[in-house]
């Protein structure tokens, strides 16, 4: 995916059987079932293009001695309680600041905006940010970038956290799925310089969605 570039290099079909009676509960649950599964068939294809990015020589942030061997990451099971619907807060008067990585380079940040949201039943606020170099490229214009931490750190996923790759929304809310949360090329190669997750944006619960930690099989 082309998303990985510049921060890391720089950086079923379900078929539903109609019922007799309860017809409005039926059509209800009809469109509820074609939306989980569009939002499925975006999952499965989020792991298929990533597992095409690591298995591709030019792409992948793989070392020759991973790669030569490498048949897919492992992923958590889709799950679509891991899409949620967040408030979308802009802060138009941030300022550019530098973010710490994972070398002694500094990555120029902004934050573009807030989002609030629940998950597993809290209540969360994260930042998201904004790359005034990055948004000067072809693609890149409207592109946003959440890193975060959680419980599942150092032990199911990456213990220095994962990213999401947005784009700015029109409204004032945004969709957050955890289920496309993938590691910092850091997690596989030394020799990238990955962005540190701020401290403000830790999820005090396990985001069990996403890419796990990566380890030689």
């Amino acid at each position: 995916m082309k998303i990985f570039k510049t921060y890391f290099i720089f950086t079923f079909i379900l078929i539903v059987s109609c019922k007799q009676g309860k017809k409005y509960h039926d059509v209800k649950n009809h469109d509820n079932v074609l939306i989980k599964t569009d939002k499925l068939a975006g999952i499965l294809a989020f792991q298929d293009d990533l597992n095409s990015e690591f298995k591709n020589p030019d792409s992948s942030p793989l070392p020759d001695r991973y790669r030569k061997d490498f048949e897919g990451l492992d992923f958590f099971n889709p799950d679509t309680n891991y899409v949620v619907e967040a408030k979308f807060i802009r802060t138009p008067e941030a300022l550019p600041f530098l973010m710490p990585t994972t070398t002694d380079r500094k990555s120029t940040e902004v934050v573009y905006g807030i989002v609030r949201f629940e998950l597993n039943g809290d209540s969360y606020e994260l930042e998201i940010y904004q790359n005034p170099e990055l948004i000067l490229e072809e693609g890149y214009e409207d592109y946003l970038f959440l890193p975060f931490t959680d419980v599942t750190n150092g032990n199911e996923t990456y213990d220095g956290g994962r990213y999401l790759d947005l784009k700015i929304p029109e409204g004032n809310t945004i969709v957050l799925d955890f289920n496309r949360a993938y590691n910092p090329y850091c997690a596989y190669n030394k020799k990238y310089s990955c962005p540190l997750v701020p401290s403000k944006n830790n999820l005090d619960t396990k985001v069990l969605a996403g890419v796990k930690a990566f380890g030689e099989k």
